[in-house]
């Protein structure tokens, strides 16, 4: 549906907010792509995962890091947002580097943990691709030896939030849908 005439238009003020935040992610959850319908309330927010699906959860610490660009065209008459996640895993390991190659191969869906305790969908309707990515050992002792992988994605609509996500959880069991979660392993 085009937004047309008052379809574009602010709707809402917005105060200056406190100064509660961090920047940092938690962690992240993948799922294999897959066509179904993530299920949405009516201010947008994730309410369901498609049934039959998978999450598999990564814990992070440190640098990895999330970013969406807003990229509009006056001349073209378009808007897309633009889904940057960089992450940085710690330790080689035979199996790491066997998921790293899947997810090359893939375009996962990825719904992103932040410290604050929300959770965003990122590559909803088209996935997202590994871009950039290396395997190293370093060349002093304390570099990172593990991997640095950077995944985008290019959308219609920005990231949704996951309803109900807390600093406790990031997907609630009524988000879940029934759906299973994989934890790692060292």
């Amino acid at each position: 549906m085009a937004l047309t005439g008052l379809n574009c238009q602010v709707s809402k003020g917005r105060n200056e907010v406190c100064k509660e935040s961090v920047g940092g992610l938690a962690g992240v959850y993948f799922i294999n792509y897959t066509t179904g319908s993530f299920t949405k309330n009516g201010d947008g927010e994730l309410t369901a995962i498609p049934s039959g699906s998978t999450l598999y959860y990564y814990e992070l610490k440190g640098t990895s890091a999330y970013t969406e660009t807003v990229n509009t065209s006056r001349e073209n008459g378009t808007t897309f947002f633009s889904q940057e996640l960089t992450l940085n895993l710690k330790k080689l390991t035979n199996e790491m580097t066997t998921q790293l190659k899947l997810m090359a191969y893939g375009r996962p869906q990825i719904i992103l943990w932040t410290l604050n305790g929300e959770a965003l969908l990122a590559g909803e309707k088209e996935g997202c691709d590994v871009t950039a990515g290396t395997i190293q050992t370093g060349g002093a002792l304390g570099d990172l030896y593990g991997y640095s992988v950077t995944f985008q994605g290019q959308e219609k609509l920005p990231a949704s939030f996951v309803s109900g996500s807390t600093t406790t959880t990031a997907i609630p069991t009524s988000v879940l849908n029934g759906n299973t979660i994989v934890y790692g392993s060292n």
